[in-house]
């Protein structure tokens, strides 16, 4: 195994959308450092086609190859229904290597989806910029933004984090039974991606509590699946307008159809977009999950632009699609990992809920 690497080519590529955000917000940013910042706080190293992280893996079907991510309890426990086997021993991989190796990609890939697995057949996804469309009216905001973060693991943080350097205020919204999973893992890691957000816990489903926050916020982080905080009554036409609010939502693959109800992650949306180099047994990947900073970079950038225009924006970025983008500029050299920073240690669970209701107390007191 080797160091965790990223080639320049795309680390030159997506320094073209790090300045534009510099050049709307005067805050540099360092392509390079999002990039391998994470494989250097965790040590992590290049396993060919097992992902960096672990949970990933690039599988041979009988005509093209796919992903299949065991990154929760619940993707392992699914394994057995996913081969139609009572058993599938120790180690599942070994299985599902010869399963998946025995049918189609699209239809290995198509079952796993049914079960909710992340899964990908490489390249099925084309390159496609976000997707802007109004969503309330147009306007001025005072300084600084206020930014809830209802986003968690990676892309969504990193997006918050960098319109944190920018000056805006962010909450980190977390709900107190299901925090963040980065809270459990690398504290490195965690601090680099939300250092200096206020921490507020509560529960999504308090609809009370989460409107106040949306009605309050000028820009709104959402990365789980669209339905999720739609059929809690609080998606971006539910919520009472704000002049000039921009809410971004993240996906794995967009939000129309059957798309909207893909789970994905970094490594598993990275080779839907046909982001893989090639060795001499096949396709291996690309730096660590790089989905996930790719499309956290891309977002913070449109988030910017929409509000230079005046807001009123919904604005969708999806990991798959934004990877595919970057799918031609592997090979040549490589850039070694880069440790960031990680700064002061951010927020315990829920410390900040105070100073985020005196908050809100006084942005709803002036919008009276």
């Amino acid at each position: 195994m080797s160091t965790v690497r990223v080639p320049q080519a795309l680390c030159a590529r997506a320094q073209d959308t790090a300045d534009a955000y510099t050049s709307r917000t005067g805050v540099v940013v360092d392509a390079a450092t999002l990039l391998t910042g994470r494989a250097a706080l965790l040590g992590l190293s290049a396993n060919g086609q097992i992902s960096a992280g672990g949970a990933t893996r690039l599988l041979r079907a009988a005509d093209t190859w796919c992903a299949l991510t065991l990154s929760r309890p619940d993707d392992t426990a699914a394994v057995p229904a996913l081969i139609e086997a009572d058993d599938v021993g120790a180690d599942p991989w070994r299985v599902l290597r010869q399963w998946v190796a025995a049918r189609p990609a699209a239809d290995a890939v198509e079952r796993a989806r049914l079960l909710g697995m992340p899964a990908a057949v490489l390249g099925e996804v084309p390159p496609a910029p976000p997707v802007s469309r109004p969503c309330g009216p147009r306007g001025t905001r005072r300084a600084p933004l206020l930014v809830a973060d209802l986003s968690s693991m990676w892309a969504g943080p990193l997006c918050g984090q960098l319109l944190r350097g920018a000056g805006a205020t962010v909450v980190k919204v977390e709900s107190p039974r299901r925090p963040d999973g980065t809270r459990t893992g690398s504290t490195a890691f965690f601090d680099w991606m939300n250092r200096g957000k206020l921490s507020y816990a509560v529960e999504f489903d308090d609809r009370t509590a989460m409107r106040r926050l949306l009605e309050a916020a000028d820009v709104v982080i959402e990365a789980s699946r669209p339905a999720a905080l739609v059929r809690r009554g609080l998606g971006p036409t539910d919520v009472s307008p704000r002049a000039g609010r921009v809410w971004l939502r993240l996906t794995g693959y967009g939000s129309d159809g059957d798309m909207a109800t893909r789970v994905a992650f970094g490594d598993d949306a990275a080779v839907a977009g046909g982001l893989v180099e090639y060795g001499t047994e096949g396709p291996v990947f690309v730096g660590d999950a790089v989905a996930d900073p790719l499309a956290g970079l891309h977002a913070a950038t449109a988030v910017t632009d929409a509000l230079a225009r005046g807001g009123g924006e919904l604005i969708e970025i999806s990991m798959a699609a934004t990877a595919a983008g970057y799918a031609g500029f592997v090979g040549g050299p490589a850039r070694e990992p880069i440790r960031p920073q990680t700064g002061s240690p951010a927020s315990a669970l829920g410390a900040d809920g105070a100073a985020v209701h005196a908050l809100l107390d006084e942005r709803h007191s002036v919008s009276c």
